[in-house]
């Protein structure tokens, strides 16, 4: 029963590792621990416990992967700002790149806006392009 506390032990140890990082470190080692305890119960050789701990860690890491690699998201998935960036957008309030002020209105949003140099101006009406977004503001160019 000597083994079955060193397992009890690896089983502590890598609960309190995991719960002192944010990701999943040592989480892997918990069922195999319960398992090589079970079986240090049993009588089991050393050698099997400790096969049998490693290879219950390292199915788990496997099954573990495949699932979280399921989940991961798509790096290609567009958000919201990235879906107004080539859209075309209309001058509510004259946009003075100088100045620094003018609005346009996107897809039923108005935004602070200026052109792409600091010479453009535009006046209200006007229909411009969206090229890029810098913090909350958009980077009109004339179509």
């Amino acid at each position: 029963m000597f083994w079955g506390w060193i397992w009890i032990g690896v089983l502590v140890l890598a609960v309190i590792i995991e719960a002192v990082t944010d990701q999943l470190v040592s989480i892997w080692f918990v069922p195999g621990a319960i398992v090589a305890t079970v079986l240090d119960f049993f009588s089991v050789d050393i050698i099997w416990q400790i096969i049998v701990l490693l290879g219950v860690s390292a199915l788990g890491i496997l099954v573990a992967r495949r699932f979280l690699v399921n989940l991961r998201r798509d790096d290609n998935t567009k958000t919201d700002l990235d879906m107004i960036v080539g859209e075309k957008c209309i001058v509510t309030e004259r946009i003075d790149s100088f100045a620094g002020c003018g609005q346009a209105k996107v897809k039923g949003q108005i935004w602070s806006a200026r052109g792409l140099s600091e010479s453009d101006v535009f006046e209200v009406g006007e229909i411009l392009r969206v090229v890029s977004i810098e913090g909350v503001k958009l980077i009109c160019k004339r179509i």
